[in-house]
């Protein structure tokens, strides 16, 4: 059975995070305190015991959450036959390849967070999560919106979809759509056009970063499509830093064109494993494994 690893993006990080399984194994150990030496602080002490404000910077999720997942990637110690990450997990899923090196990728996602941050001023900006609209129907709530830009972040699943843009745009979908609309507890309008004076800024220090081609293919977010070489992989991380998120499209690939029938997520906690049933029932594709690699249980589980 061909199986693909998935890379957790921003927003599954807690306190806590990968600390089981640097008690378990010495090689997540080794990577935490080779994340610790890259950053020139303790990103391990920050997973495992917080704060839990501070974990939450979006300068501190990002490189905490890479480090978990090379952590239980390295863990694990299997290759998959193709691989993708949500957002930042891209960048996890790239290391995890061999495209970065594990230093080099944890500054990148670090600056990375920075320039989004440092985009939008607080306040202007956000996200919102539509409950059980097509595609189609949030298409057309963008249109209506005249507040401000609102545009389609990510496109997780069969229900849901996350628009991002101005805070007056966010506020007036609420509005329209109540309890079908949940604000995001963020500051940044992730993958939006608002971030594109950012991504020029970002795609110079992209730039000067070595990258190699991929060990195994990998799926990008902003195609939903394969990239087998460090040159394409480079472009679609460009261009992902203000496009979409095609989340759906890349599952859906994987498994009619790619013909995966595993998955396996590697990150904090479940989240995308849990999308991939609801995505395959959208197809009619029945009979896929798809599970999680947070804990040394579940690690175990998977390599029984």
């Amino acid at each position: 059975m061909k199986t693909a690893f998935l890379f957790t993006g921003q927003g599954s990080q807690f306190v806590g995070m990968g600390s089981a399984l640097a008690a378990r194994y010495s090689v997540a150990r080794d990577t935490f305190a080779e994340a610790d030496e890259a950053l020139g602080e303790s990103i391990s002490t920050l997973c495992f015991e917080g704060p839990e404000e501070q974990l939450g910077l979006t300068t501190n999720t990002q490189p905490a959450t890479l480090a978990v997942s090379i952590a239980a990637y390295r863990a694990l110690g299997a290759t998959p036959d193709l691989a993708a990450g949500h957002s930042l997990g891209e960048y996890t899923a790239l290391t995890a390849a061999g495209s970065f090196g594990f230093a080099d990728a944890l500054n990148l996602v670090r600056q990375r967070a920075e320039f989004m941050q440092d985009a939008v001023p607080v306040g202007d900006g956000g996200m919102v999560v539509l409950r059980k609209l097509s595609l189609d129907e949030a298409r057309g709530l963008c249109d209506e919106i005249d507040a401000g830009i609102c545009e389609i972040a990510n496109l997780n699943a069969p229900g849901q979809i996350v628009l991002s843009g101005e805070t007056a745009a966010m506020d007036q979908v609420v509005e329209k759509l109540g309890r079908q609309a949940l604000r995001l507890p963020v500051s940044v309008p992730f993958h939006s056009s608002m971030l594109k004076p950012a991504a020029g800024r970002f795609a110079e220090v992209l730039g000067g970063i070595e990258m190699h081609d991929p060990a195994f293919p990998i799926y990008c977010n902003v195609d939903a499509a394969l990239v087998t070489d460090a040159s394409a992989a480079r472009d679609a991380l460009e261009r992902q830093f203000a496009g979409s998120v095609l989340w759906q499209t890349s599952i859906e690939r994987m498994i009619q064109d790619a013909g995966i029938g595993r998955f396996v997520e590697l990150g904090p906690k479940p989240t995308l494993s849990r999308m991939v049933p609801n995505i395959a029932r959208g197809i009619e594709v029945d009979g896929l494994e798809s599970v999680a690699v947070s804990t040394p249980d579940e690690l175990e589980a998977v390599c029984e």
